[in-house]
């Protein structure tokens, strides 16, 4: 067996956190599906703008939907679509094997309406519809005004992807969203065992914007504390997970809305490259990886069990003393939040330029 077979073992899904037309075209993606023990595949404007941008694989398309006179924002999800529709046929075994928690791959609503509830439930549902595969994702911004569309399209029937969660307060609203939504599809006659979420912590993004705040401090207690706050966060939100799902009186037949660990490539090269893999493992969960934090796991393990289960004392630990040494979590996450959607509004609009300029 495989590192990856064995975080596996003790509950951690590995999907990969990149899709491009050449993955797709060249067999890629569906060779790494198997040599690797890849089950599922996550995208975001950021991965479509690097995809879009490189080679020749959209030439053909960009020349289809130029004639036809699309607008670029059609192009742009229009490719989008082709290739995760593509993507989720290449994962359909997987789908079928595992019930539907694995296989699955996601798209995300137009990051420039994270602060629009309207116009992203309608997006959802269009992506939902075009998509037109039961192993897709819909990825919706866990932003204040999102939130309540969370809520409309589980209860419609469709499976999200929560995303951009930082703060365990947030999580909390996320999950009850998730409760909600699912209750609502059960009350209308849905059949809840086909609907999946996930909800994405971002984990690396949180010591980088920790860890320059404590090296601002300066103090051997506060440097001491770099590079943890993020696998603490994460484990703390683990234990959020465990007691409201146990707690939750779900429908007959509901799935438990599983944690996604995000952001897992490491932005310090000082730290450990499998740092948010190895103590992020345990049952339940997911995590979208880049290639090269894949490969750095099924080179070095690292693995030492199912870090995420019980006590979670030490990681409570850390958030306090960060807090002693002058660290305001709350201000972290209220940036991270923010900073969140603007990169992904700056590589969508980015992308909607250079496209725009090819379409011209």
């Amino acid at each position: 067996m495989s590192h990856i077979d064995t975080l596996a073992e003790l509950g951690t899904s590995t999907w990969l956190d990149d899709l491009s037309r050449d993955r797709i075209k060249s067999g890629n993606l569906e060779e790494i599906i198997k040599s690797k023990s890849i089950v599922g595949v996550t995208t975001n404007p950021a991965i479509f703008a690097a995809a879009m941008s490189q080679g020749t694989a959209y030439d053909a398309q960009i020349a289809e939907l130029k004639a036809a006179g699309a607008a670029v924002d059609e192009a742009v999800f229009a490719m989008s679509i082709d290739d995760v529709r593509d993507a989720c046929d290449i994962l359909a075994p997987v789908y079928e094997a595992t019930g539907g928690k694995d296989g699955r791959v996601s798209i995300e609503v137009d990051p420039r309406h994270a602060a629009e509830y309207e116009a992203t439930i309608a997006q959802a549902r269009d992506l939902w519809a075009k998509v037109d595969r039961p192993n897709v994702m819909i990825k919706i911004p866990a932003t204040p005004e999102s939130i309540p569309a969370i809520t409309e399209a589980l209860a419609e029937g469709i499976s999200v992807n929560v995303t951009l969660i930082f703060s365990v307060t947030r999580y909390r609203e996320v999950i009850a969203a998730y409760i909600e939504g699912i209750k609502r599809a059960a009350e209308s006659g849905k059949d809840v065992s086909k609907i999946h979420s996930v909800a994405s912590f971002f984990v690396s993004r949180m010591d980088s914007e920790v860890d320059k705040r404590l090296e601002a401090i300066g103090t051997e207690e506060a440097l001491a504390l770099r590079g943890k706050a993020g696998v603490a966060n994460a484990q703390r939100a683990y234990s959020v997970f465990t007691q409201l799902f146990d707690a939750a009186d779900l429908p007959a037949d509901a799935n438990v809305q599983r944690p996604l660990w995000a952001s897992t490539g490491v932005k310090n090269p000082d730290y450990p490259t499998t740092l948010y893999v190895s103590e992020l493992a345990g049952p339940h969960t997911v995590n979208t990886m880049p290639e090269k934090t894949i490969d750095a796991v099924l080179e070095q393990g690292n693995l030492h069990g199912d870090t995420l289960s019980g006590d979670v004392t030490e990681a409570d630990q850390v958030l306090r003393s960060l807090s002693e040494v002058g660290i305001d979590l709350e201000d972290v996450f209220a940036v991270l939040e923010r900073e969140g959607v603007e990169k992904f509004v700056a590589a969508w609009v980015e992308l909607l330029e250079s496209m725009q300029a090819r379409l011209s």
